[in-house]
């Protein structure tokens, strides 16, 4: 009788399993973390500033990525607010933190590239979406925030 309950108990677990939603795994490039307000009052655009202010981008698969010709943009139509990555692979697990300001390039730093005054900001210190698209143009992730009691968004 013990075996037969057991058996019961077993097929019921399993059932009670097989019948809860399967959950889509996300995009093997995701943005993982927009610091959308970089460190210090008020921000003066130095480039310690800009560089204060970064997104970052993870390769959650186990073989390496090539994202070349990748693009990174906010919300707005700007066509400085876009950011193309030139030849680049993202190694498997692993991120890239793209910086606003100027810097040299590594494996896992990328520089925007912007430089002084308030305007060279990339990312709103309140609400702004980021979009990644692969080369060919199609949205492969984005993340949103809003905003006015952190620095930062984990997406």
């Amino acid at each position: 009788m013990g075996s037969l309950l057991t058996a019961a108990a077993l097929l019921a677990t399993s059932a009670a399993v097989a019948s809860q939603p399967a959950y889509a795994a996300g995009p093997a490039i995701q943005i993982t973390k927009i610091y959308y307000d970089s460190p210090g009052s008020p921000d003066f655009g130095a480039n310690s500033s800009l560089n204060g202010e970064y997104v970052q981008i993870k390769n959650t698969t186990r073989k390496p990525v090539t994202i070349t010709g990748w693009t990174l943009r906010d919300r707005t139509k700007r066509s400085d607010h876009v950011y193309t990555f030139s030849r680049f692979t993202l190694r498997a697990g692993k991120t890239v933190t793209l910086r606003t300001g100027r810097g040299r390039s590594t494996a896992t730093t990328r520089y925007w590239g912007r430089s002084g005054g308030t305007l060279a900001y990339i990312w709103n210190q309140t609400s702004d979406t980021a979009y990644l698209r692969n080369a060919s143009g199609k949205l492969v992730d984005s993340c949103s925030y809003n905003s006015t009691r952190q620095a930062y968004r984990i997406c």
